[in-house]
């Protein structure tokens, strides 16, 4: 495959293939920009289907950590790391060591954190072989709880630019999985009134919620076509695409999911069905804004990380207001205000 003639490929800086015999590694490390500092963003363990498929991941992620960073005002530029294979059989702890090798030949150009499938005792067995892992235990810890607080906050902001409501109580929200950060935050949902529409693979997890939080469980197809308020995607990405926004009867798009527009033209798709779409690296910065306060001199504090993931509600507002004054979909009014931020950092 000719990398640089792919679509997801955009002037990335560094993309590294890494492998290793003995454990059966195979990771690709993308660098996409450095203008606002060094790369930082997780790594993700996936089955894929093949290789094309990770590189295409891999691509999409690290662009999204580049945009995510700079509308999350970090002095970090966006990269993402994937390891390919099946984590149930494949996880060891020299994999992540040998991985953890991976990245510190970059020398600092990229920092790793966990992400879908490995977790911060993973991250810890990394960091035996590099020092440029975040999200460790004993300093900012699991980035989950501030992606979820992120996520609810963007959810109000959505609601009250949308619908004009201050507050979620009665509002209807379908929540598609229920990971660590999805199921965080439909408690916090709960928790200010809102009514809950649930699917996932697990259906532990589903049983849960429709025990501790009163969700009304739906199949795994079934939950675009709830009638709700907001759909919010916190599984994996490309949920909105031609087949599911047929479906939609909501009216906002709010969730913690990476890449959830399957192309880019469905950006203007959600506009032209009247939904109000919360771009996805905004939304969801608050994992990547907590770890990043592990990355500098300044000793981690939880209190500052809680402080700047509660700004997220004031940047959606803004995107919101930008995007109606210019009549632009709100993806492409984030992307603009992040490249503008990302080209006043190179210069």
């Amino acid at each position: 495959m000719a990398l640089f003639e792919l679509v997801d490929f955009d002037y990335h800086e560094q993309v590294v293939y890494c492998s290793d015999e003995q454990t059966g590694l195979k990771a690709i490390i993308a660098v996409h920009n450095t203008n606002l500092g060094p790369a930082a963003g997780g790594c993700r363990f996936w089955d894929y289907a093949n290789e094309d498929e990770a590189l295409k991941d891999v691509l999409r992620l690290s662009k999204g950590m580049t945009y995510k960073n700079a509308m999350a005002g970090l002095h970090l530029g966006g990269g993402k790391a994937v390891i390919i294979g099946n984590p149930k059989s494949l996880k060891s702890e020299e994999l992540f060591k040998a991985f953890g090798r991976a990245v510190n030949n970059l020398g600092g150009r990229y920092y790793t954190a966990e992400d879908v499938n490995i977790t911060t005792a993973d991250m810890a067995i990394v960091n035996q072989e590099t020092e440029f892992v975040s999200g460790l235990e004993g300093k900012s810890g699991n980035p989950g709880p501030f992606t979820a607080l992120g996520t609810f906050l963007g959810i109000k902001a959505a609601v009250k630019f949308k619908l004009g409501k201050d507050d979620l109580n009665g509002i209807r929200v379908a929540v598609q999985g229920l990971g660590s950060v999805g199921y965080s935050l439909c408690e916090k949902l709960v928790a200010a009134g809102a009514e809950l529409v649930v699917t996932d693979i697990n259906p532990e997890a589903l049983e849960r919620a429709h025990q501790e939080l009163n969700a009304k469980v739906v199949g795994l197809d079934e939950i675009y076509s709830q009638d709700v308020d907001v759909y919010a995607p916190c599984a994996l990405g490309a949920t909105i695409n031609d087949e599911t926004l047929s479906q939609l009867k909501a009216v906002i798009i709010a969730g913690c999911a990476n890449n959830q527009l399957a192309e880019a033209r469905h950006d203007q798709a959600v506009k032209d069905k009247g939904i109000l779409y919360a771009p996805d690296y905004v939304i969801n910065a608050g994992g990547i804004i907590n770890v990043a306060l592990e990355i500098g001199d300044e000793p981690y504090c939880a209190d500052k990380a809680t402080a700047l993931v509660e700004d997220i509600y004031n940047t959606l507002m803004d995107v919101f207001t930008k995007a109606a004054e210019q009549g632009l979909p709100t993806g492409q009014v984030a992307d603009q205000m992040a490249r503008d931020i990302i080209a006043n950092g190179h210069k």
